[in-house]
Formats: structure tokens, C-alpha cells, sequence
């Protein structure tokens, strides 16, 4: 058993984990994929989380290929709505949500202008604000035509969010919403990515939309963002080159 404590400073950021590894622990079942799982919560309060412990082994192609046609399946699941119920946090920081028809102004409103509100340095805050502003319509138009559809999303999906043992592909520490399921496969490529085999399996059985490459830089700059506002330095580069990329839109 594994002991996770929680050191965010938020109360409730564990219970809300929890509750995010038990609808990917549902959706994987629905979607009758056995080769991921995510690991059983034992107990959970605003202190700490008693969970299965996960001893990691290399990752193979084979794990690879598993995770992404999982990962591809549960994207596939049809969802009533975008956004979510409550919010969450991704990291050390909120996540806001709500539940919507709306993508774009869910993206927009509740991923990148938060991030942006929480900006300290206030010049850089009106640049970006000035940005979500004048391109707001554009952007919410373009990102309701792109999306593909309301599907859970893991919502932190980078490499070190995902461990692999024997036999099976384990998803750890969501920030679950629902959203356009390339916001989650464009994270996966953030620091590194999960190498061919994961992106052969997961387009085989979902395959990528003619926009995801624009739209991959949109959905990371939240990313980038979150770690702009947590770490700063090298960080802001990443979002001012997804701005421009929406100055172009």
C-alpha cells in the first residue's frame, strides 16, 4: 500500500483526486479495456490517500501500444457536456470548472483566462489578457469547429502520469474535466511524449483531426501557463508562442 500526503495547501485536493481516478477507473470499464488501470483508493481524507502501491518497470512498445489504444477508447465514450461538476486543481493550482455546451468559451474563460488572472507580473498579464480579448470570438468560434466532441480527459497526462509494470499501462493523478480529447493527447507530447508505438495505437483507433497541430499548441499553452504561474523562467517562452499562434487564427 501507498501513502500519498497531501502537501498542496489545499484540503480538499486529494478527495478530488480520488474522485478523478474513480470515473477513469469506470470509464476504462465501460470501454472494456483491461490493459489500463488506475490504482484502487483504500481510503482518502483531506490528509492523505491509502492507495495500491505501484511497483514501475520499463515501459515497452507493447505497454505503449496498450496505453494509447486504452487511452483512445475511453476518448471514444460519448459525454453529455464539457467542463465539469466541481472544480479540481491541476498541480499545485485551482481548476475551475463548470458544465457546458460551449468549448470554446469553456477553453478559453476557464483554462486560459484563469491561468492568465493569476499571472503576477502585471505587464505581462495585459499582454496575454489583450490577446484572449481581442481574439475571444475567433478563438471560441474556431474551437467549437475543431473540437471533436465532449470525452473525459485524464487533464494532466505527461509522461510522468503514466507508470507501466509487468502486463498493464497505470494512469496515476488526473485533474479530470471534459473536453475535446486532443487537449489530452497534445499534453502527452509536452516534455517528451510516449514514443511511436502509443501514437500509432491511439490513432489507429481515434485518428488525429486536421487541426491538431495548431490546436496542440493552444491546449499546452494551459499547460505552459500553469507553469509559468508556478515556476516562471524558461516557461513564459512556451506561452507567448501560443499566443501568437492565436494572434493568427
Amino acid at each position: 500500500m501507498y501513502t500519498k500526503r497531501n502537501e498542496t495547501g489545499y484540503a480538499d485536493a486529494l478527495i478530488r483526486e480520488s474522485e478523478g481516478l474513480e470515473l477513469l477507473r469506470h470509464a476504462l470499464e465501460i470501454a472494456g479495456v483491461s490493459t489500463v488501470r488506475v490504482p484502487q483508493v483504500y481510503s482518502v481524507n483531506e490528509e492523505r490517500m491509502e492507495m495500491a502501491a505501484i511497483v514501475p518497470k520499463r515501459q515497452t512498445d507493447d505497454l505503449l501500444a496498450k496505453l494509447g489504444e486504452g487511452l483512445a477508447a475511453v476518448h471514444s465514450l460519448p459525454q453529455a457536456c464539457y467542463g465539469f461538476g466541481r472544480d479540481n486543481y491541476i498541480g499545485l493550482n485551482p481548476q475551475k470548472n463548470r458544465k457546458t455546451d460551449n468549448w470554446g468559451e469553456f477553453f478559453l474563460d476557464y483554462r486560459l483566462g484563469y491561468q492568465v488572472s493569476l499571472v503576477s507580473d502585471a505587464s505581462i498579464r495585459r499582454q496575454f489578457t489583450e490577446v484572449l480579448e481581442s481574439r475571444r470570438q475567433v478563438l471560441v468560434d474556431w474551437l467549437n469547429d475543431h473540437s471533436l466532441g465532449p470525452s473525459l480527459l485524464h487533464g494532466d497526462l505527461w509522461s510522468g502520469n503514466a507508470l507501466f509494470d509487468e502486463e498493464t499501462a497505470w494512469l496515476i493523478d488526473p485533474a479530470v474535466y471534459y473536453g475535446d480529447s486532443e487537449a489530452d493527447l497534445s499534453m502527452t507530447e509536452m516534455f517528451g511524449g510516449f514514443g511511436p508505438a502509443f501514437y500509432d495505437a491511439y490513432n489507429a483507433r481515434r485518428p488525429l483531426s486536421g487541426e491538431y497541430q495548431r490546436k496542440r499548441v493552444i491546449y499546452n499553452l494551459y499547460h505552459f501557463l500553469n507553469h509559468y504561474n508556478l515556476f516562471g523562467g524558461w516557461y513564459l517562452g512556451p506561452c507567448e508562442k501560443g499566443f501568437e499562434v492565436i494572434r493568427r487564427l
